[in-house]
C-alpha cells in the first residue's frame, strides 16, 4: 500500500510534529508532503527518518522562512496542487489546511486534526484583537481573507473519510464547525524523559511559548502579586513585555536546554498552566515529574488532570491538580491559595500514574490499531 503524510509546515519540533515522529515510527514507507519545510538536519532525522518532503510553491516565495503566514490566503490553493492520485492511505495532519488535500474514490483519507482552523472560527475575534487588526484598512483584509478561509475550511469538510482528534474538547469543535464525528486518540507525551523524583523546593513553575494566548503574562502578574517565586521557562514575541510586569520573586529564565528545564519541572511545587489549549502537553509533562498542576479549568487539561475547583472540598486523594474559572489574577490567586492549603493532600506517585495514560508507547499502539480498523472498515464499505 502506498502512503501519503500530509502536514500544515514543518517549521519547528512541536507538539504536532511530535505526533509525525510516533506516525514515522510506526510506518517508515511514508512520502511527505507539506506547504514548506524548514527542518533542521537533526530533527528532520528525528521527525521524518531523514526524508525529504514535497513542498507547495509557498516555499518558493520571498521570505518564506520567516513570513510563510503571511501567505495565509493562498494556502487552501497551494494544498491543493498536491497530486496524491498514487497513494491508497492519505493521512492528514492537520491544525490549518492540509485536511484539505484533494482524493479521489478509492483512496482513503484520514485526518488526525489538532484544531479546527482557530484563527479563523473560535479564536477570530481574539486573534484580530491581539493583531491589531480588527479596525482599518487592513483589518478589513484580513477580515475578508479569514471569511474566505472559513467558507473554504467548511466545503472542504467532506474530503476526510474519517475525523481523529486529540482530544474530547477538540472533537466537539470538529463536530461544531464542520458537523463531523471524531474519534479521539490523545497525543503522545514523553513520560519517559519526565521522571519523577521526590525532592521538592520552593517555588512555582511554568514553560510555554511567550504568544498572547498561552496568558503567561496573567500568571506572571499574579505571582508579581505576592512574595511567591515563580520561574518561567520559554521566549517569544511577548517576552519584554511580560518580563516588564515582573517583580523580583518572578525569574524569567527565557530559553532553556532540555535537561535543565526537567531539573526545574521536577522540583517545582506545582506548574502553572492559564491557556485554553486544545489537549495540552506541558501539564502532562508536569504531573510526569509527580508536580501538580494549578491550571484554567478549560479546554483538553480537563481531559488530563484530575482536578478539584478551589471552591469545592477535596474528598479524593486520586487528585493531581486544581482548576482556577477565570482567567484573571485573582483567580489564579485563590487557587494558588486554595493548593497551598491543601498541599499536603497531593501524592507524586499518584500523579505521575496519571501522566502515564499518556506515553508515547500508548499513542502508537492506540493509532495504530485505530488506522488499521478504519482501514478494514472502509475496504469492506467500499
Amino acid at each position: 500500500m502506498k502512503k501519503a503524510l500530509v502536514h500544515d509546515w514543518y517549521t519547528v519540533y512541536g507538539g504536532a510534529e511530535k505526533c509525525v515522529e510516533s506516525f514515522t515510527n510506526i510506518w517508515d514507507d511514508f512520502d511527505h508532503f507539506s506547504l514548506i519545510d524548514d527542518l533542521s538536519d537533526p530533527h528532520r532525522e528525528l521527525i521524518l527518518k531523514g526524508k525529504k518532503t514535497k513542498n507547495s510553491f509557498i516555499q518558493k516565495l520571498p521570505f518564506w522562512k520567516k513570513k510563510y503566514r503571511s501567505y495565509l490566503p493562498l494556502f487552501p490553493f497551494a494544498i491543493e496542487q498536491f497530486d496524491l492520485g498514487d497513494y491508497e492511505l492519505i493521512i492528514s495532519s492537520s491544525s490549518s489546511v492540509a485536511k484539505g488535500v484533494l482524493t479521489k474514490p478509492g483512496q482513503l483519507h484520514i485526518a488526525y486534526v489538532y484544531s479546527p482552523v482557530r484563527y479563523a472560527w473560535d479564536l477570530y475575534h481574539q486573534y484580530l484583537k491581539e493583531s491589531k487588526l480588527d479596525h482599518g484598512v487592513k483589518g478589513f483584509i484580513a477580515k475578508y481573507f479569514l471569511f474566505k478561509l472559513r467558507v473554504w475550511d467548511f466545503s472542504t469538510a467532506n474530503r476526510p473519510d474519517y475525523y481523529i482528534a486529540i482530544s474530547n474538547y477538540v472533537a466537539k469543535r470538529i463536530k461544531k464547525v464542520y458537523n463531523k464525528e471524531a474519534i479521539v486518540v490523545y497525543p503522545p507525551v514523553d513520560t519517559d524523559s519526565f521522571t519523577l523524583t521526590t525532592e521538592t523546593s520552593d517555588y512555582y513553575i511554568t514553560c510555554s511559548r511567550m504568544v498572547p494566548y498561552k496568558k503567561i503574562d496573567l500568571i506572571v502578574e499574579a505571582f508579581s502579586k505576592s512574595n511567591k517565586k515563580l520561574i518561567v521557562i520559554g521566549d517569544g514575541p511577548d517576552f519584554k513585555k511580560i518580563k516588564k510586569l515582573a517583580s523580583s520573586n518572578v525569574e524569567l529564565k527565557g530559553y532553556v536546554e532540555k535537561e535543565l528545564m526537567l531539573v526545574m519541572i521536577k522540583q517545582a511545587r506545582a506548574f502553572i498552566f492559564a491557556a485554553e489549549e486544545d489537549f495540552g502537553i506541558a501539564p502532562i509533562e508536569a504531573q510526569a515529574c509527580g508536580v501538580p498542576v494549578i491550571a484554567y479549568g478549560k479546554g483538553g487539561v480537563l481531559e488530563t488532570i484530575i482536578g478539584v475547583s478551589s471552591d469545592e472540598e477535596i474528598n479524593s486523594k486520586k487528585i493531581t491538580g486544581v482548576f482556577f474559572k477565570e482567567q484573571t489574577t485573582s483567580s489564579l490567586v485563590g487557587a494558588v491559595n486554595y493548593f497551598e492549603a491543601n498541599e499536603t493532600v497531593f501524592d507524586k506517585k499518584v500523579i505521575r500514574t496519571n501522566a502515564e495514560r499518556f506515553s508515547k508507547d500508548r499513542f502508537e499502539k492506540e493509532f495504530k490499531e485505530t488506522i488499521e480498523t478504519l482501514y478494514i472498515s472502509w475496504k469492506e464499505n467500499s
